[in-house]
């Protein structure tokens, strides 16, 4: 697959899952835990699957937005909620989950649905990567 880069992102993690992120410009600071479901302590700290949902979740939303304004939708108000899973898999080793719930309040039911379907199929970079990889489930809230 060819892609004409635009922007590239760098961030570095030092510690694992119980250390710290940071980003190349520093506007991306966090410190890292592993979640008490997993074993760790949890607490007022991030993790990756917290930070690939928010990724995940704002990157739909736009490209659920893009859709529309090609299709002469107008979207007054939108939002886009990730959940993102992660566990051992059958085959071994981990994998993730993802469940996104979009939200576009006022358009017709029907309508939505094409929006984000086209936005899942066609446009937002995060549903490419993940196609094949990661069991994605998206509904209309």
């Amino acid at each position: 697959m060819s892609v004409n880069v635009l922007y590239t992102a760098e961030a570095t993690a030092v510690g694992g899952r119980e250390g710290e992120i940071k980003s190349s410009d520093g506007v991306l600071q966090a410190k890292l835990a592993l979640p008490k479901e997993m074993g760790g302590a949890g607490g007022a700290a991030t993790n990756p699957e917290q930070l690939f949902a928010a990724g995940y979740a704002a990157c739909f939303e736009g490209a659920v937005r893009f859709v529309a304004r090609q299709k002469g939708v107008k979207i007054e108000h939108a939002s886009v909620t990730a959940r993102i899973g992660v566990g051992p898999r059958a085959a071994g080793g981990f994998g993730i989950t993802a469940a996104l719930s979009v939200s576009l309040p006022g358009i017709d039911r029907a309508i939505a649905q094409e929006l984000i379907e086209t936005a899942h199929s066609d446009i937002c970079p995060y549903s490419h990567a993940t196609r094949g990889n990661v069991d994605v489930q998206i509904s209309l809230a």
